[in-house]
């Protein structure tokens, strides 16, 4: 198959990561969502075997030779979930302001009881506290917790079955950050090239040092952390989980169940914005086009929620059932695009999307970075180029959200995946340069070859010197092409 003319840059900044699943991993469908926008794929690991996900992650892997361009994979780990014990009739109903006992006892539970699996959360509840199950449809309060029982009084009852998760807000849960299947799945997932790994249900730096530790012992991993952003407990302790961490998600899902509604949007721009000043991807996550799961079109209320995200800055949005499980998986992603495309154009998004000051730390990459930003605000130029081996100087120069796209020029295609979730970068898996003048050659070439500009464009180029050295962005010089470039070299 000929490579498709998907190589040019996407025309926006922000990127859109899909969900892949029934709906939507066969290899013909992965090269629609491709041409339809998508740059970057979720697999989830709470759903589906191993040799399905390997399937998958081979198919985008041949996608990404026929489109040409890096494609990020994301494996989303299912992380330690809280769930209730089975019944006799396979269901019941608690009642509203009834008490109901959770205890150890592995009997089929009824409309009074059922069996808790996870002792180690009657170490830690107290009276007061909140239990919500089947993602807060029940909501209990603890009147009572011993060794053996947690006696609750129904705030709100309903019906309830086998194995519905448990949320609890209102403690820190000493489980590890990784089950036994989670540690299968990582180590499935880096042995399967994955280029992000997504941590569930973090509650304290120490679980994302857990897993970075774990990766650590896996052969050349390779693969950068994400930690999902998704219980109050991690809010506490946000700033040292981003520092521990390569990107951060912002979870809506569980982390609107654990708290009030009205308190998920403010804490989504703060999430968003703290992980912005740290330079790392941050992508803001589920029900974003719920509605699509079953319609063709999202309601407004949907679409004011994806443009919000990207006005607040977010390096990614991401569909989730809406690609992997939906009737519409290619309209919810050609939507989004069109969304973000919408925004991006719009007089005032480059003053929102600044709507908080970044400062960098005192080191001369840092301050070209900045300095190339701001370049882009005097003189009209078309693009910045990057060269970098560790995709750190893309990060910088992204963090200030400059008012033209990047094209990151990096000789290791693992860091041009990665950086497939990064705002305004359009990475590209290229041979390392060995001098200043082959730096401005390939770097005008590849300007022309992928849309950056035509004859009389002017671009910023960013380097370090000497090349090939991780670390030593110390070199800016503004570039106008001639149009003669563009001769093929396959040195390239």
């Amino acid at each position: 198959m000929a490579k498709t003319d998907q190589f040019d840059h996407r025309g926006r900044k922000v990127k859109i990561l899909a969900t892949l699943g029934p709906a939507s991993r066969s290899p013909e469908m992965i090269a629609r969502l491709l041409r339809a926008g998508v740059d970057a794929f979720r697999v989830n690991m709470s759903h589906g075997d191993h040799a399905t996900h390997a399937e998958t992650i081979a198919s985008v892997r041949a996608a990404e030779k026929d489109f040409g361009r890096p494609i990020a994979v994301l494996c989303d780990l299912q992380g330690p979930k809280l769930r209730v014990g089975q019944f006799k009739d396979g269901r019941t109903v608690i009642r509203h302001g009834s008490h109901f006992t959770l205890d150890r006892n592995p009997e089929p539970g009824d409309e009074n009881r059922v069996c808790l699996p996870h002792p180690e959360l009657f170490a830690v509840l107290e009276k007061g506290q909140r239990l919500l199950v089947d993602d807060g449809k029940i909501r209990l309060r603890v009147i009572r917790a011993g060794a053996d029982e947690i006696l609750c009084t129904a705030e709100v009852g309903g019906v309830i079955s086998d194995r519905k998760g448990v949320n609890v807000p209102d403690a820190v849960v000493p489980i590890p950050a990784l089950t036994p299947k989670d540690r299968r799945d990582l180590a499935f997932a880096v042995e399967h090239g994955a280029d992000w790994i997504a941590l569930s249900f973090v509650q304290r730096p120490e679980d994302v040092a857990e897993a970075r530790q774990l990766m650590g012992g896996m052969q050349a991993s390779g693969a950068a952390l994400m930690a999902k952003i998704e219980k109050p407990a991690a809010i506490d302790r946000l700033a040292e989980i981003i520092e521990l961490s390569d990107g951060i998600m912002v979870a809506r899902g569980d982390l609107g169940v654990e708290l009030n509604p009205e308190e998920v949007p403010p804490l989504q721009k703060r999430i968003v914005e703290t992980t912005r000043r740290s330079g790392k991807p941050v992508v803001v996550a589920t029900q974003m086009l719920e509605s699509m799961i079953e319609s063709p079109a999202p309601t407004r209320a949907e679409v004011s929620d994806v443009a919000n995200a990207i006005y607040d800055g977010a390096d990614a949005v991401m569909l989730s059932a809406e690609t992997a499980a939906g009737a519409w998986p290619e309209e919810a992603v050609a939507i989004m695009d069109r969304i973000a495309k919408q925004v991006e154009r719009d007089p005032g998004y480059a003053a929102r999307v600044h709507f908080a000051e970044m400062r960098p730390d005192a080191t001369t990459a840092n301050a070209l970075a900045r300095a190339s930003a701001q370049i882009t605000e005097t003189v009209s130029i078309s693009g910045i180029i990057i060269f970098t081996g560790s995709g750190s100087t893309a990060r910088r120069v992204a963090r200030e959200r400059p008012n033209v796209p990047m094209l990151v020029l990096t000789p290791s295609p693992k860091i041009a995946r990665k950086l497939a979730l990064l705002w305004g970068a359009h990475a590209v898996h290229t041979k390392d340069i060995g001098s200043f003048e082959e730096m401005i050659a390939k770097g005008k070439r590849m300007a022309l070859r992928h849309g950056f500009g035509t004859a009389g464009s002017k671009l910023i180029t960013l380097a370090g010197v000497p090349f090939g050295t991780p670390g030593s962005t110390n070199l800016l010089h503004v570039v106008t092409l001639t149009g003669d470039e563009l001769e093929r070299h396959s040195g390239d």
